[in-house]
């Protein structure tokens, strides 16, 4: 019987989500994975571990096309999971486990999971989203036990490890928040890794190591750490939890050479003492790639005088990616996010007419060939995304210089980014006007120098109850009880007022401008 195609031909593997089969076939002991919390995979260990898991799947029923969620922090499990659907046609959606259960359940029920990954160290809140998930038909608990919940490992290991027959590729659906507080999936049949990285990061099979510092439900952590490591035949260390020491002495001890930051990590390993930052060598470093928010210009340089010329920036979201740009070409156009695409347009967004180089207005971002996405069950949503069918746009704002650099001036007027993660007013604002004191509110993105933005409320209180710092905590806590903690508001100020339009449309600007003037 002849080989597979897939074991010699990476373009096949790719195409039948056997990527990890192809380089188990090259080189079975080298690592593919090191994490913190469980086991290391060689690439012989990872991909017979992915047809254990297909074949679960597979038993339990399930078809190409077909929807599994994925709870799991930073271990093996996470890919092996990710890459059985990948291998078996199977739609995925990696959710953030930072959220509550009823938020985590809206995701399960929403992309209709037949099955659940769940991880134990989120044992309570795993054993509720599966009393709210009466769809899923197989609960599987990893890392220990959940009620409920068959133990991932022992229905794993019935399974033969031998690669599976007649693999299809399949795709994830990420999930991204709306500002209705809904998060919404966002549907395209892509499951390779950014090719953007391809003409900037040369992956040596053998030598390079990647670093996940992110948690890999993550758009970026997940494409630009894991799928484009994995992929590329090299091995990667997960961080179970980033720190800025721990970061500097995984680099060091696993002599990495890509990785994917946030701003806010940047900032943060600039402020250890020089003494902790001189004693780790990171010479190993040939490719870390940025983005998420935007990075301040003096940050940035500090980044090049010290890892030096290896800092690439990206600009884009779950929805796509629209520019790169290399250090050479920041440091002539210090703060471009990069070469604006062709087709690339600035609207306005008052008048909906096409702006000239040096004005301000709505980035939209060509459809590529390949074709664009959908908000999975939001058709309302998704036409929104798009202009004239040609263009898609995050709604984030900016402009493109006399030589075509795109800058960021602003991202959503709405979106608070706090450690380069998306954080939605209007969901905020919802969860506090539940409490009885409160009569208005409007949730706002304020300055703080490691996480870029923390959330701040400013409440109208009903007639009757008193501002106080004993208020202010309550209603903090009220909201911690209600959406995840990251979300919340770490400061709440009062106001005997706040401004509307006459549609009775909170105007958030003018509160920024009231709190933040240079906003």
């Amino acid at each position: 019987m002849s080989e597979p195609a897939y074991l010699s031909d990476p373009l096949q593997a790719a195409a039948t989500g056997m990527i990890v089969a192809f380089h188990a076939h090259q080189a079975p002991d080298r690592m593919a994975i090191r994490a913190e919390q469980g086991p290391t995979r060689t690439y012989g260990e990872l991909n017979a571990r992915i047809n254990q898991v297909a074949r679960v799947m597979r038993e339990q029923g399930l078809k190409p096309g077909d929807a599994v969620a994925l709870v799991c922090s930073n271990r093996a499990e996470f890919a092996e999971a990710l890459l059985a659907c990948f291998r078996t046609g199977l739609r995925v959606s990696p959710v953030n486990w930072h959220l509550t259960a009823p938020e985590i359940a809206y995701i399960v029920n929403d992309c209709e999971a037949k099955v659940l990954f769940g991880d134990a160290r989120f044992r309570d809140t795993m054993e509720e989203v599966l009393k709210e998930s009466p769809h899923v038909q197989l609960p599987l608990a990893i890392g220990g036990s959940i009620p409920g919940f068959k133990d991932y490992d022992a229905e794993v290991e019935k399974q033969s490890g031998e690669n599976i027959d007649n693999p299809s590729r399949g795709f994830q659906m990420l999930y991204t928040s709306g500002t209705t507080g809904y998060p919404k999936g966002v549907y395209r049949e892509v499951a390779t890794a950014p090719t953007m990285l391809t003409e900037f990061a040369h992956y040596e099979p053998g030598k390079d190591t990647a670093l996940c510092t992110g948690p890999l439900y993550h758009a970026a952590p997940l494409g630009l750490d894991l799928l484009a490591a994995i992929g590329n035949g090299v091995g990667i260390v997960l961080m179970d939890k980033w720190d800025p020491e721990k970061c500097l002495k995984f680099i060091e001890e696993y002599k990495i050479t890509q990785s994917h930051m946030v701003p806010t990590m940047f900032h943060r390993m600039l402020a250890l003492p020089e003494d902790v930052r001189s004693k780790y060598d990171v010479s190993s470093l040939k490719f870390i790639i940025h983005g998420a928010a935007p990075c301040p210009v003096h940050t940035k340089q500090q980044m090049y005088d010290w890892f030096g010329d290896v800092i690439y920036e990206y600009y884009g979201a779950t929805e796509g990616v629209g520019t790169i740009v290399g250090p050479d070409d920041w440091k002539k156009k210090p703060g471009t996010v990069g070469v604006a695409p062709e087709g690339m347009l600035i609207v306005d967004e008052e008048t909906d007419e096409e702006l000239g180089p040096g004005k301000v207005g709505i980035i939209w971002i060509p459809v590529p060939e390949e074709g664009g996405f959908k908000y999975y069950k939001a058709e309302e949503k998704t036409q929104k995304a798009y202009r004239k069918g040609t263009h898609y746009s995050m709604h984030d704002m900016g402009y493109i210089d006399e030589d075509g650099w795109l800058y960021l001036s602003d991202r959503r007027a709405d979106l608070i980014l706090s450690g380069g993660v998306n954080i939605y007013p209007a969901e905020v604002d919802a969860a506090l006007l539940k409490h009885d004191a409160v009569e208005d509110v409007c949730t706002i993105g304020v300055p703080n120098p490691d996480w870029g933005q923390e959330v701040m409320s400013v409440v109208q209180l009903k007639e009757g109850v008193a501002a106080s710092d004993q208020m202010a905590q309550d209603l903090i806590a009220h909201c911690q009880a209600t959406i995840a903690k990251f979300k919340c508001p770490r400061k709440i100020e009062f106001t005997d007022e706040l401004p509307r339009s006459d549609a009775g449309k909170i105007q958030r600007r003018k509160v920024r401008d009231k709190y933040v003037p240079e906003s």
